[in-house]
């Protein structure tokens, strides 16, 4: 196959996926602001619904935050010191999807895991009562957040999170995140 070909294969593939929006690269506050610019205006011109319009913004804006303060770099590609992630937005049937994926120490992971875990056994109503318990609390993690995002993109989406790990040979593990906001 022609590179040629693969471009177009690519863009088939995302075209045919509905995909808004795809990036993989480095994560900067100039990146944030540019990704939520993109996504503000593609809902626009989609003539959503200010309340989807304001659920997708608020959802994205905590994935991207999760990015950019909790990404570790244990896996170094060549000529790179900068970590690197990935994020798409989608529309399908339903309404939309979130995607994000960033490498995590695999402590960090575990971690995640069993928080993840803990927020998708609970029923939306449970959902709500941590996000209040955890809020009232007060306390702030090492990274400076009291623990919210995921427990906010649950309660804001109303769906369970769809998340993987894939671990990676060095000690570390891939993590991807699918959230998925219903019209």
């Amino acid at each position: 196959m022609t590179k040629i070909q693969e471009i177009f294969d690519l863009y088939d593939s995302m075209e045919r996926k509905n995909i808004m929006l795809s990036f993989k690269g480095d994560m900067s506050t100039d990146l944030l602001t540019s990704i939520l610019q993109i996504i503000e205006n593609k809902l626009d011109r989609f003539g959503e619904s200010p309340k989807v319009k304001k659920r997708i913004f608020n959802i994205l804006v905590e994935c991207l935050q999760n990015l950019y303060h909790h990404i570790e770099q244990p896996y170094k590609k060549v000529g790179s010191d900068a970590p690197s992630v990935i994020v798409m937005v989608a529309k399908n049937m339903s309404g939309y999807a979130i995607i994000t994926g960033n490498f995590m120490l695999k402590n960090n992971a575990d971690v995640l895991k069993n928080r993840l875990e803990e927020i998708n056994g609970m029923t939306q109503d449970e959902v709500k009562d941590l996000y209040k318990s955890v809020l009232a609390d007060g306390k702030m993690s090492e990274k400076g957040g009291g623990g919210l995002g995921m427990i906010d993109i649950a309660r804001k989406s109303g769906e369970k999170l769809e998340y993987g790990f894939i671990p990676f040979g060095d000690g570390s593990s891939f993590f991807s995140l699918n959230v998925k906001v219903n019209q």
